[in-house]
C-alpha cells in the first residue's frame, strides 16, 4: 500500500510522458520481433520495427530472430529511418550459437567508391567528410544499444552523429567502403565540431573487417571507449585506410584492440589527450600516426610495421608521450598509403620516427583521397625544405646517448631544458643489431643542469636477457624522443 501511495504521489507531480520514461526499464520494454528478410515495411520487417519504435522511443526493444537454421539476413533496398533512442536492437541468435543477424546494403550500394560521395559530391572514398548511405543511422539521439548484428556492404555501416551514451558490443562490421564501419562524429552540419554531442559511447568486442576506415571518432567526439575489438583491413579492401581515425577528437580511450593490414593502424589528426593502451599494431604501413597534443601511447605491442609510431610535424608546440611499449621488428617493407602512411621509397622507417609528413604536407607521397585537392603549393612544408616550415614535433626532444654498459648498469646523457627533469626509459632487444625497444627494463627521472645536460645511471636486473640496449627520453611536458642508437649488452 505504501508503494502504491508513493507512485500515486509521483504521478501527481510528473507529466504523463515523464512518468512513462522513468517507469520503463530495458527488461520491461515491449518486444518488436523482426523475422522477415524482405525490406517491405510490413510487420516483422526491420523497417517496420524501426518506424514503430521511433514513434515511442523507450517503449520497445527490437529483436531480430532466426526463422530457421541458416543465416539471418535482411536485405536493405533503401535508406532506413534514423534510430531514435532509447532502444536496444539485438540479433538474438548470437547469444545462443554465435550467428549474427546480417543487415546487408548490397541491394542499393554498389561496390564502387564513386557510389559513396561525400558532402562535396566531387569527393568520394574514406578520406572525406561524408554521411552518405549508412546502414543504421543514429542522429541527435542517445542510449542506443546494438548487439549480435553484422552490418555490411554500405558506405558507412553505422553513422553515429551527435549521439551519446550508446553501446555497440559483440557485432561485426564488414565491407563498408565509403566512410567507415562505424563513424562517430560531432559534425555541426558545416564541417565544424560540436564539443558535447558525441560523448560517452562504448564500442566493445566487435570485429571490423575490410571497411575503408574501421572506426572514426571525429569533429568533437570525446570521452568514448573503444576496447577489445579486432580491426583488420583484410585482403580485398578497396581503400585500406585506418583502423581508427581520430580527427579533432579528444579524451578518447582505446585499449586492448588489434589493428592489422591498414595504411595506419590508428591515426590521430589534431586530437588531444587520447589514451592508447595495451593494443597490438602489426603489419600496417604506420602502426600509429599522430599529430595533436597530450596523447599517450602506453604499454602497446607495436611490431612488423613500416613505421611503429610516426609523430608528424605540425604548426605549434606538441607533446605526445610514448611510454613502456614493446616496439620491435618495424621497418618492414610495407608500402601502403591510402589516406595516410607513405609510399615514398625513401621513407625513414623504424620504431619511433619524428617529423614524417602526412596528407597535409606537400612532401607526402601517397593517395590523399579521391577528388581531394592535390595542389601542393598550398600545403605545409617540413623544415628545412622551405620557409615557412614546420619543425620536428615533440619539441624535437633529443634521444639519449648510451655511453657505457656495465654488467650491472647503463650510463649516459640526454639533452633537456635547463633546470628541468627528463625521464629516460631503457629497453632490451633480443638481436644485437636491433635499434628499437622490444622489452621495457626500467626508467629513471633525472634533472638537467644549467647547460641542458642530464646524466643517468640505470641499474640492470641480474636476469636480463637481450643482446642490445636502447633508450628514449620524455620531457617534463610529456614529449618523447625517438630511440637512441643501440649499444651491445655487456657479457
Amino acid at each position: 500500500m505504501r508503494k502504491l501511495l508513493l507512485l500515486a504521489a509521483v504521478a501527481a507531480i510528473l507529466p504523463a510522458s515523464a512518468l512513462a520514461q522513468t517507469a520503463v526499464t530495458p527488461d520491461a520494454r515491449e518486444v518488436l520481433k523482426v523475422d522477415r528478410s524482405a525490406d517491405d515495411g510490413q510487420p516483422g520487417s526491420l523497417r517496420w520495427a524501426l518506424e514503430t519504435s521511433n514513434a515511442a522511443p523507450g517503449r520497445y526493444r527490437i529483436e531480430i530472430v532466426p526463422t530457421g537454421p541458416g543465416a539471418i539476413e535482411l536485405r536493405i533496398d533503401s535508406p532506413l529511418p534514423p534510430i531514435k533512442g532509447p532502444v536496444k536492437i539485438e540479433g538474438t541468435a548470437w547469444k545462443a550459437d554465435g550467428r549474427y543477424a546480417v543487415i546487408d546494403g548490397s541491394g542499393y550500394v554498389k561496390r564502387d567508391l564513386k557510389d559513396c560521395p561525400g558532402a562535396n559530391p566531387a569527393e568520394y572514398g574514406t578520406n572525406i567528410r561524408t554521411t552518405t548511405k549508412p546502414g543504421l543511422a543514429l542522429i541527435d539521439t542517445r542510449e542506443v544499444e546494438l548487439t549480435g548484428l553484422e552490418v555490411r556492404n554500405f558506405c558507412i555501416g553505422v553513422l553515429v552523429l551527435r549521439t551519446s551514451n550508446s553501446v555497440f558490443h559483440d557485432n561485426r562490421f564488414v565491407r563498408n567502403i565509403g566512410g567507415a564501419g562505424v563513424m562517430f562524429s560531432g559534425d555541426d552540419g558545416q564541417g565544424g565540431s560540436t564539443a558535447t554531442t558525441t560523448i560517452n559511447n562504448k564500442v566493445l568486442r566487435n570485429v571490423f573487417y575490410e571497411n575503408g576506415d574501421g572506426l572514426e571518432l571525429t569533429r568533437g567526439a570525446a570521452f568514448n571507449l573503444v576496447a577489445d575489438n579486432v580491426f583488420d583491413a583484410g585482403e580485398d579492401n578497396l581503400e585500406p585506410s585506418q583502423g581508427i581515425e581520430i580527427l579533432r577528437g579528444n579524451d578518447n580511450t582505446v585499449v586492448r584492440n588489434l589493428f592489422q593490414n591498414y595504411t595506419d593502424g590508428l591515426q590521430i589528426n589534431w586530437g588531444s589527450r587520447n589514451y592508447l593502451g595495451a593494443n597490438v599494431f602489426r603489419a600496417n604501413g604506420f602502426g600509429i600516426s599522430l599529430t595533436g597534443d597530450g596523447n599517450i601511447v602506453d604499454g602497446n605491442v607495436i611490431n612488423g610495421n613500416a613505421v611503429g609510431v610516426a609523430v608528424r610535424s605540425e604548426a605549434g608546440a606538441t607533446a605526445n608521450r610514448i611510454s613502456r611499449n614493446r616496439i620491435f621488428a618495424n621497418a618492414a617493407p610495407i608500402s601502403r598509403c591510402s589516406a595516410g602512411g607513405s609510399c615514398d621509397p625513401k621513407l625513414v622507417k623504424g620504431g619511433i620516427v619524428l617529423g614524417l609528413p602526412g596528407l597535409e604536407h606537400a612532401s607526402f607521397v601517397g593517395k590523399r583521397g579521391y577528388g581531394v585537392s592535390t595542389d601542393t603549393s598550398r600545403m605545409a612544408r617540413i623544415c628545412p625544405e622551405a620557409q615557412p616550415c614546420q619543425g620536428l614535433p615533440n619539441g624535437g626532444q633529443a634521444a639519449p646517448v648510451i655511453e657505457g654498459v656495465k654488467a650491472d648498469s647503463v650510463e649516459g646523457s640526454v639533452k633537456a631544458a635547463p633546470g628541468q627533469i627528463v625521464t629516460v626509459e631503457l629497453f632490451a632487444n633480443r638481436s644485437a643489431d636491433a635499434n628499437q625497444g622490444e622489452n621495457f627494463i626500467a626508467d629513471q627521472v633525472v634533472a638537467a643542469n644549467a647547460d641542458g645536460e642530464a646524466r643517468f645511471s640505470i641499474p640492470l636486473p641480474k636476469d636480463l636477457s637481450g643482446q642490445s640496449l636502447t633508450a628514449t627520453a620524455t620531457s617534463v611536458g610529456g614529449a618523447t624522443s625517438s630511440f637512441s642508437a643501440p649499444s651491445p649488452l655487456a657479457r
